[in-house]
């Protein structure tokens, strides 16, 4: 069996070139096979992260904790230098006490 991409899957080096290392609510494009890919940064984990290209209401009530049908773009950390950080949608003067809490209320 061939292995795709043997040598970007393996690898653990940063391009020095593109520095940018993708957030949750950064705003991105990305440039990939004469297709460009554009939306905000869902998530992000040591293997890929996912970025939000679409995003519509339900068309149904049978979960009514969840009203919007989001669709994702899986982006594997070897495309990683190809995103383009465009903006944020986070706030940078709000106060947390912890990493990853909601922000409280003072």
């Amino acid at each position: 069996m061939t292995q795709l991409h043997t040598a970007q899957c393996n690898s653990t080096l940063t391009d020095l070139s593109n520095s940018y290392l993708p957030r949750v609510d950064d705003y991105v494009k990305w440039n990939h096979n004469g297709h460009c890919d554009e939306g905000w940064v869902y998530f992000v984990g040591e293997e890929y992260l996912t970025i939000e290209v679409s995003v519509k209401d339900k068309p149904d009530e049978l979960v009514n904790m969840h009203k919007k049908v989001h669709c994702l773009v899986v982006c594997h950390h070897w495309y990683w230098n190809e995103l383009e950080y465009v903006k944020n949608r986070r706030r940078e003067d709000t106060y947390k006490s912890q990493q990853y809490r909601y922000t409280d209320v003072q």
